[in-house]
């Protein structure tokens, strides 16, 4: 059947992708390639030349530095006879690192880019959000959730000339610009280079904004700041291209031990600070602070990263963190999104295998200690991201302000920076609980800062509701949305302050798909959007979920009820936290109250019926 033409044209695109797979394969291992075959399409034969120095394909020179590793990953994907997703396809036809001038260009044009061009743009931090908006959304990165009073005053006015007028926070302690038109991506993504902030890598399939705690520095009760080692993972990342060759996004988090989690446990790799004491110290270990390396956190697929038993130096952290990258470029699966993120080669491989191939990439065995030996801290304070509290250095005190559903006005941030300007010390630390904290502020200028906090509109006040309260962007600016989560997260919350007194923080996480943004399984209560028929219309509404938490309340939220439909879901949130109220023993939480009360004990508290 020498006949090209006897092939289907999915045969001959099948016969040309593995051909190209293995030739590609061979030539980055410096390898002769195979001879030349034609599958009668996707171009014809496959064109290798090795000789003469850098190897080709169809006349492309293959890159010979830290790129190879993505593209030896894809050819090996495509050699052993599987296909690759189409966002892989699209990566190895076009760098997405190398499209600046294709952005710039479709900018000046005033058009947004057609089919994967949309996709590899988002390498750029430019995400088209058709058909929830007809616009951008652009995603920057921030290492650690520290910016400066300039800055922060400079992102609102370029709000105000290119985007919608306003800032979103993240639950990356990150921000984000919506409402971009087409014709303005040049002069954001110049815009932002002028105030000392990128986009790059903030979306696509690359390592996010790395978060810190947010009060590194300034924390009475950390062990250590991990701000500075934030943003040297952030630098590492930006100047090793091998960063960007993953099959999927990837999440970095240290938490230093202080009062405001960082939930490292809920990323890809988390270091958690903790102490080796002098009695658990010996002559290969010494007492101080270390970090506990732990993997494969995504609490969106039920899992937290667990310890590996490896335990870090603080100045170990970047380099261990890079080759753990490495090692997942090259194993990361590249023929299934769902399953593209480093939990599913964790559980592939198990922990001693992938930790062992870390090894080997570093060419150096890693430090295991065992957790007896090992001194966890939990100084944790649920309240401490809002409000005035004092800092480590005397005399100074930092404000959280509470930002609703994580969200400011250009000219709040404006007002925001000249409070930091002239009553703190120029610094704006943005939180994963969506709201930011104003440091250095002198005890005699606390009531002028408040006044002015509440004249621009927002509070440093919070009922333990609302200072709970997580909401991704939903339906009105995100085209997986389900529901509108943030005005319903607003309107949800009325009704809780109006009906009830809850005198203890409980966290409610509201989530408009799938993508968990707003992590809805680690709420104490999470939702997660959905629409619901009712009569011959689909409505907004919500399944619900109980009993999650992070850090020692680590658990993933179990389903309560299905199909709420929105109207009726603010007076069961009513019933259900009231019921906690009546019946919850001394000193208990709302989460071990709705673990240990069973599903139709929770359920009789509710006044609605699930949606049949």
């Amino acid at each position: 059947m020498s006949d090209s033409k006897a092939f289907s044209e999915e045969q001959k695109q099948y016969l040309s992708g593995f051909t190209f797979g293995a030739d590609v394969a061979r030539a980055v291992s410096g390898l002769p390639v195979l001879s030349n075959v034609a599958a009668g399409g996707a171009g014809g034969a496959t064109q290798i030349n090795v000789g003469g120095g850098a190897a080709t394909v169809n006349g492309q020179v293959l890159p010979v530095g830290p790129e190879r590793i993505a593209l030896q990953a894809q050819a090996d994907t495509i050699a052993a006879g599987k296909k690759l997703t189409k966002e892989e396809t699209a990566k190895q036809a076009k760098n997405p690192l190398d499209m600046w001038d294709e952005i710039i260009g479709w900018s000046d044009e005033g058009v947004f880019p057609k089919g994967t061009d949309a996709f590899l743009q988002k390498f750029h931090g430019l995400f088209h959000v058709a058909p929830a908006q007809n616009s951008y959304m652009m995603r920057l990165r921030i290492p650690g959730g520290l910016s400066h009073a300039w800055q922060l005053a400079g992102m609102s006015n370029l709000a105000d000339r290119s985007a919608g007028g306003y800032l979103d926070v993240t639950t990356r302690a990150n921000l984000q610009f919506r409402e971009i038109p087409a014709d303005q991506a040049s002069n954001m993504l110049y815009g932002i280079r002028e105030l000392d902030v990128i986009s790059l890598g903030s979306g696509g399939d690359n390592i996010r904004n790395c978060t810190a705690s947010c009060l590194s520095g300034i924390d009475p009760d950390e062990l250590i700041e991990t701000i500075p080692l934030a943003k040297r993972m952030h630098n590492y990342i930006l100047n090793s291209r091998e960063m960007y060759g993953l099959p999927r996004k990837f999440n970095i988090a240290f938490d230093g031990g202080g009062r405001i989690a960082s939930l490292e446990d809920t990323n890809d790799i988390g270091f958690k600070a903790v102490e080796v004491t002098e009695e658990n110290a010996d002559g290969d270990l010494q007492s101080g602070v270390y970090f506990q390396l732990t993997l494969g956190g995504i609490t969106g697929h039920k899992d937290f990263a667990r310890d590996t038993g490896v335990l870090l130096k603080p100045d170990e952290c970047v380099a261990v963190a890079g080759a753990i990258v490495r090692v997942f470029v090259k194993s990361g699966d590249r023929t299934d999104r769902n399953k593209a993120r480093l939990k599913y080669v964790l559980d592939d491989w198990g922990f001693d295998k992938f930790i062992e191939a870390v090894e080997a990439e570093m060419g150096k065995t890693l430090r295991r200690v065992d957790a007896a030996r090992v001194t966890s801290v939990s100084n944790e304070d649920r309240q401490a991201h809002v409000g005035f509290h004092e800092q480590k250095q005397a005399g100074r005190y930092y404000v959280g302000v509470v930002l609703p559903v994580g969200r400011i006005t250009s000219d709040q941030g404006r007002a925001l920076a000249a409070i930091a300007e002239e009553y703190g010390n120029s610094e704006v630390r943005w939180t994963v609980w969506q709201n930011l904290l104003l440091p250095g502020i002198r005890e005699a200028d606390i009531d002028n800062v408040k006044k002015a906090i509440l004249d621009c509109g927002l509070d440093y006040r919070a009922t333990s509701v609302r200072a709970g309260l997580v909401a991704c962007t939903g339906s009105a600016g995100c085209k997986y949305g389900g529901a509108d989560t943030k005005a319903t997260a607003m309107q949800l919350a009325a009704v809780l302050d109006e009906h009830l007194d809850l005198d203890v923080p409980i966290n409610i996480h509201l989530t408009g798909c799938h993508h968990s943004c707003a992590q809805h399984y680690i709420g104490d209560i999470g939702l997660i959007a959905c629409q619901v028929e009712q009569g011959e219309d689909m409505v907004d509404g919500y399944h619900v979920m109980v009993g999650g938490g992070w850090g020692d309340r680590q658990g993933i939220g179990r389903p309560l009820l299905e199909a709420i439909v929105f109207d009726d879901l603010p007076l069961m949130m009513v019933g259900l936290i009231g019921g906690y109220l009546e019946q919850r023993d001394d000193g208990e939480s709302f989460v071990d109250f709705a673990r240990r009360k069973t599903d139709d004990e929770l359920r009789a508290f509710t006044c609605v019926k699930e949606a049949v």
